[in-house]
């Protein structure tokens, strides 16, 4: 028999797991499954692309950084126009069915945390509101202790003649990443030098505002529905949510924009 499209995207078995709780079934959570499931989609697919921009940087490779950084920038903007799907929820529409997530809680995103591990933000901390002993931590362990995006870019300067300070170099990766006045000199030379470059830099900078604005937006969609409330499962609610907006993927990105 052929392959049909079904088949290969096993579209019956992707249709059958949005499998509301409430009873009777409310109208609304089935908006509420697909979206969140459709989310843990792309972040797979960041994860993903954004592992092979760190191989591309860490091997000094321009063009296949620039082509995957806009892959995962549109991405990243297609993540936050979701929000306003999730924002046609009213509040009163969510709390019809919010009691049937128990202690579940988008705060327990296993892949959302590995893609902040990924990106260089790095919370060993956040470990504990993991389940220990699954597959989704084991991965979390690993993205911790390995190197991210930001130290692949480390990489990449040094390939292109920047030179690296030995703190950076061999900075503990587990903590997050920080800035550095000594780096910005040598992205600043490379921006003025290396057309090529400029225009990575500018997509980095590009899918970092995308991931500051997806967590601005996150944090207000939650504010709307449910104000200063806890989260459901006990999460810290907007409060927690607030702590790491406006914190940049790529800090010396930023810290020069006003020497260009």
């Amino acid at each position: 028999m052929d392959m049909t499209y079904a088949d290969y995207l096993f579209v019956d078995e992707l249709l059958a797991l949005q499998k509301p709780r409430s009873e009777p079934e409310e109208h609304d959570e089935l908006l509420f499954i697909v979206v969140h499931q459709a989310y843990e989609l792309w972040f797979k697919l960041l994860l993903h692309e954004l592992d092979k921009v760190k191989a591309d940087l860490a091997a000094g490779r321009t063009y296949p950084a620039i082509s995957t950084f806009k892959r995962a920038r549109t991405v990243m903007k297609v993540a936050v126009e979701q929000v306003d799907i999730v924002e046609t929820l009213t509040p009163m529409s969510f709390n019809s069915f919010r009691d049937r997530l128990d202690k579940a809680s988008g705060f327990q995103s296993a892949q959302f945390r590995e893609l902040e591990f990924l990106l260089g933000y790095k919370r060993a901390d956040m470990l504990k509101h993991q389940q220990t002993g699954t597959p989704a931590y084991a991965r979390l362990v690993a993205r911790l202790n390995e190197p991210s995006v930001v130290d692949a870019l480390y990489a990449f300067l040094a390939f292109h003649g920047v030179p690296v300070p030995h703190h950076i170099a061999a900075r503990d990766l587990t903590q997050p990443v920080q800035s550095d006045e000594q780096l910005e000199e040598g992205i600043l030379r490379l921006y003025k030098s290396r057309p090529d470059i400029e225009i990575l830099f500018e997509l980095m900078t590009d899918f970092d505002e995308g991931f500051q604005e997806w967590r601005y937006r996150h944090i207000k969609l939650v504010e709307r529905t449910i104000g200063s409330k806890r989260g459901t499962g006990g999460s810290l609610g907007v409060e927690f949510l607030k702590r790491s907006l406006f914190h940049p993927v790529f800090p010396d990105l930023w810290a020069i924009r006003h020497r260009l």
